[in-house]
C-alpha cells in the first residue's frame, strides 16, 4: 500500500495500538456541511427499504464462506476460520482521522480510517504484516464497529475509510445500516487490495460511495509468488475493479476538492517490473476510461519477507518510477494523483 499507511502503522504500533473510542477528542472540529441535496448511498438503500436484505445476503456467505476468491467454504459463523483468520466478527487495529492518503480523501480534516486486522491476501512484501499476517488488533461486534463510524464522523472526517474490508465485509454492511439509522451521513470508502470476488462487490452496489482498490499484479505467475498464491489475482481483480466502475463511475468532488463518489485505483511500481505497470496503465484506458483516477505509488520498501526473493529486495529506482509515469502519459491517463504529479517533477529535477 502507500506510504501513509506504513506511517501509520508504525505511529499506532508506538501507541501500542490505542484505540480512539467514545466521544469527540481534544481539538476535533466538523467538517464543512455536505451539500443539502447529496446523501450516502447507503442511506438511499435504507429508505427503499432494500439494505436489510443486502446484510442478510452477506451473512449467509459466511456460512460456506465464499466472501473472496479464496473460497474457503468454512462456517465462520460457528467460530471456524479460513485463511484470513477471522470468525463472524470484524477484528480493529486502530482508527482515526488519517492524513496521509489521496488529497481528494482527506480534504482538510482527514479521512476516517478504520484499520481492520488480518487480510485474505499473503503478500511476502506486506508494510502492515504485524496488522494484516498477525492480526493484531481486537475484536469488535457490529454495535461497536458502527460507533467507530458515527465518532470519526463527529471528528469532523469527510469520509469512513474502510482499510482491507474484504473479509469482514458482512460486519461492515450491518454496521453501516446501524450507523445510517443513527445518523450517518458521510461517503463510505471501500479501501481494498483488490482480491475481491464479483458476487461479494455486486452486493456492495448502492452502499459503497467510493471504491479504492490496488491493482497490485497484471501476471498470474507473479501474484502466485508474491501473494499468497493468489495466481488469480490479476484476473480477479480486474474484474472486481471493472465492476466498481460500472457502480460508482469516475471520481466525482465537491466544491473543496473532496471527494464524494467514484472509483481510485492505487498500483504500487516495484522493482524490475513485476507488478506490470505498463499492462496495468494501458488496461485502465482501454477497459475503462483515461479520466479513471489513478495512483502510480513510489512507496515500495522491502518489508516482511520481501529481503527472501531477489527480484523485490530493494527499493525500487527513480529511473523506474519516472518510466512507469511515462507509461502512464503513453496510456493517455488524464486523471493521476497530483502527488505522485508532483513526485515525478521532483525526481526529474534530481536527475537533472
Amino acid at each position: 500500500m502507500a506510504i501513509s499507511r506504513r506511517g501509520f502503522l508504525g505511529g499506532m504500533l508506538g501507541a501500542a495500538g490505542a484505540l480512539l473510542v467514545g466521544g469527540r477528542a481534544h481539538g476535533e472540529s466538523e467538517a464543512a456541511p455536505l451539500a443539502a441535496d447529496w446523501r450516502p448511498a447507503y442511506a438511499q438503500l435504507e429508505e427503499q427499504g432494500r439494505f436489510a436484505e443486502r446484510v442478510e445476503q452477506a451473512r449467509t456467505m459466511l456460512q460456506e464462506c465464499k466472501l473472496c476468491p479464496r473460497r474457503c467454504g468454512v462456517n465462520r459463523l460457528r467460530g471456524e476460520t479460513g485463511l484470513c483468520r477471522s470468525t463472524d466478527k470484524a477484528v480493529v487495529y486502530a482508527y482515526q482521522p488519517h492524513f496521509g492518503e489521496e488529497i481528494p480523501l482527506v480534504g482538510r480534516h482527514g479521512s476516517g480510517t478504520i484499520f481492520f486486522s488480518n487480510c485474505n491476501l499473503r503478500c511476502v512484501f506486506c508494510q502492515n504484516w504485524p496488522i494484516a499476517h498477525e492480526g493484531r488488533g481486537s475484536q469488535f461486534d457490529d454495535q461497536r464497529l458502527a460507533d467507530m463510524m458515527l465518532n470519526v464522523q463527529r471528528m469532523g472526517c469527510h469520509n469512513v475509510n474502510l482499510v482491507t474490508p474484504t473479509h469482514v465485509m458482512p460486519s461492515i454492511l450491518r454496521a453501516t445500516r446501524i450507523a445510517a439509522r443513527n445518523g450517518l451521513r458521510i461517503p463510505l470508502c471501500y479501501n481494498t487490495g483488490g482480491y475481491d470476488s464479483l458476487e461479494a462487490v455486486r452486493l456492495l452496489d448502492g452502499i459503497v460511495d467510493i471504491y479504492l482498490p490496488d491493482l497490485k499484479f497484471m501476471d498470474g505467475a507473479q501474484a502466485a509468488r508474491y501473494a499468497g498464491a493468489a495466481t488469480d489475482y490479476p484476473q480477479t481483480a480486474r474484474s472486481a475493479i471493472a465492476e466498481m466502475h460500472r457502480q460508482v463511475g469516475e471520481l466525482v468532488t465537491d466544491e473543496r476538492g473532496v471527494a464524494m463518489r467514484g472509483l481510485m485505483i492505487r498500483h504500487l511500481v516495484m522493482p524490475n517490473r513485476v507488478a506490470g505497470t505498463r499492462e496495468f496503465v494501458h488496461w485502465v484506458a482501454g477497459t475503462l476510461s483515461t479520466s479513471t483516477y489513478v495512483n502510480i505509488m513510489s512507496q515500495y520498501r522491502v518489508e516482511h519477507r520481501a529481503f527472501e526473493y531477489p527480484q523485490i529486495a530493494r527499493a525500487i529506482r527513480t529511473e523506474e518510477f519516472l518510466e512507469a509515469m511515462d507509461w502512464a502519459d503513453e496510456a493517455g491517463l488524464t486523471n493521476l494523483d497530483e502527488r505522485s504529479v508532483m513526485q515525478r517533477e521532483v525526481f526529474r529535477r534530481r536527475l537533472g
